[in-house]
């Protein structure tokens, strides 16, 4: 007697606040009775039916709106989770009494064919239909919130389905690989669109946006290849990377007013991304090989990752100031790259070092005075020796010994202070004078167009100093000092300092 009390305890605890009796068979269904309120969940046969699959023979399921156990009545208010989980079942009437529908309860449900859920059900568990092979038709009540996370997913017979207006949110890969749907209008409630929420679904050929949709996930639409034309409303701010990626039967770019998204891989030539656009999402040009070139305006801040993977008719890109990050693979493998020009003199945040892999090893010009900067940048440092500075102009200056030989020639990038940077000019003595290098006419200057500097020398006479030139026998001796001629009497005293060049 002792041991019955205990078992039917420990089968009443089932959560906190919450008693459940022991799970129990009405008629040919499970169910969870919860003793507090009365209430009653449909559930699986048992713990090993979920985990080893047992064999279920149900295949109707007329699931009614109360049952009766012990003369007590309970409301039936839910489906459990996994309650109906690989079964054969083939057909299921739901009641107005079910407010929700727990995750995977209808999983694999291979044989399932149609469903209708009715205006009582707020919410659909995770993966509630996903794999129902042969589920054509669904019909969605007008008080479910939101479609979850997997809910339809590999519902492959789905070949349409209605969205209530009550529905706010579709979950990552909702309708993924429901691949004979044709046609799907999401309401102006929905605000989001998941990740691949309608992935491989390949037989989709129009889709309507509400006007209340924000964001758009990640491969929402990816390789939805029979869908020829979608219009994305002004409301969307964001849309994920890949979102349309090989939907080959778009044949025009599609973007908003601050995302590209999506150019066709069709698309030859050049082309030019519009003003305005403030970020390159995910995969919007990836697979392009037949772009030649990309114009990307100044308003754009981010590039995302993959956006120009394997654009290999690319042969050059230029990366505007506007830029601050850049994402992985953005150009990866895009092998026709002869040159990439980044125009801000703060390095762009790369995400990873990917982001110009396997692009011919193409010089990477940045602003002359950045050099460095790039060069030992966080990721950037992987293509230090790629990394060139691209300056505005740069001038030929040549520096030139006094008999009009050349020295020394070199570029010099604009506003750049030329260097001499060989051996000091020398000049031959002759009979009367020896000469010492003491600079360059005109005054050096930065570089603002091609120069020529030339060597001067001090000449010092042979055998004639200071006292010669000072005796009284010196007549009209001529002396240049600072650039004046001074002429020496012999009823005058100079004093020389040493700097004066004595003419003959």
């Amino acid at each position: 007697m002792k041991k019955k009390i205990f078992t039917f305890f420990l089968a009443l605890v089932a959560g906190t606040g919450t008693m459940f009796a022991e799970k129990v068979k009405i008629g040919d269904l499970y169910y969870n009775l919860n003793v507090t309120n009365r209430t009653a969940e449909v559930t699986y046969k048992s713990y090993i039916n979920y985990i080893y699959n047992e064999d279920w023979n149900v295949t109707t399921a007329n699931i009614p709106s109360s049952v009766t156990y012990n003369s007590v009545t309970y409301s039936v208010t839910s489906i459990g989770d996994h309650a109906f989980d690989d079964s054969g079942l083939t057909s299921v009437t739901i009641p107005n009494s079910v407010t929700s529908i727990g995750e995977r309860a209808f999983f694999r449900c291979s044989r399932l064919n149609s469903i209708t859920i009715p205006n009582s059900v707020t919410n659909i568990g995770g993966g509630a239909f996903n794999s129902c092979a042969y589920l054509s038709s669904v019909t969605i009540g007008n008080s479910v919130t939101s479609i979850g996370d997997y809910v339809f997913r590999n519902c492959r017979s789905l070949t349409s389905v209605t969205i209530p207006n009550s529905v706010t949110s579709i979950g990552d890969e909702a309708f993924s690989n429901c691949s004979s749907l044709t046609s799907v209008t999401i309401p102006n409630s929905v605000t989001s669109i998941g990740k691949r929420a309608f992935d491989e679904c390949s037989g989709l050929t129009s889709v309507t946006i509400g006007n209340s949709v924000t964001s758009i996930g990640d491969y929402a639409f990816h390789n939805c290849s029979s869908l020829t034309s979608v219009t994305i409303p002004n409301s969307v701010t964001s849309i994920g990377g890949c979102a349309f990626l090989g939907c080959s039967g778009l044949t025009s770019p599609v973007y908003i007013a601050h995302v590209f998204a999506f150019m066709p891989t069709s698309y030859s030539g050049a082309y030019t991304i519009p003003d305005g656009i403030e970020s390159i999402a995910g995969g919007a040009f990836r697979d392009c090989t037949s772009l030649t070139s990309v114009t990307i305006p100044e308003s754009v801040t981010s590039i995302g990752w993959n956006a120009f993977y394997k654009c290999s008719g690319l042969t050059s890109v230029t990366i505007p100031n506007s830029v601050t990050s850049i994402s992985d693979y953005a150009f990866c493998n895009c092998t026709g790259l002869t040159s990439v020009t980044i125009e801000a003199e703060t390095p762009p945040v790369l995400s990873y070092f990917s982001v110009f892999y396997n692009t011919n090893n193409c010089p990477i010009y940045v602003p002359c005075n950045a050099v460095n900067t790039y060069k030992t940048a966080s990721e950037w440092k992987s293509y230090a020796d790629r990394i060139v500075g691209n300056c505005a102009s740069s001038y030929t200056v040549r520096f030139l010994n006094w008999d009009g030989s050349v020295l020394q020639s070199t570029q010099v990038e604009e506003g750049q202070m030329p260097q001499y940077t060989g051996a000091t000019p020398t000049k031959p003595s002759d009979s009367r004078y020896s000469y010492t290098f003491s600079g360059w006419t005109p005054q050096i200057v930065a570089a603002t167009a091609d120069a020529t500097y030339t060597a001067t020398f001090t000449a010092t006479p042979k055998g004639q100093g200071i006292e010669d030139v000072l005796s009284d026998q010196v007549q009209c001796t001529k002396v240049i000092r600072n650039g004046q001629i001074l002429i020496l009497r012999g009823d005058k005293t100079y004093t020389l300092t040493g700097q004066e060049t004595i003419m003959p």
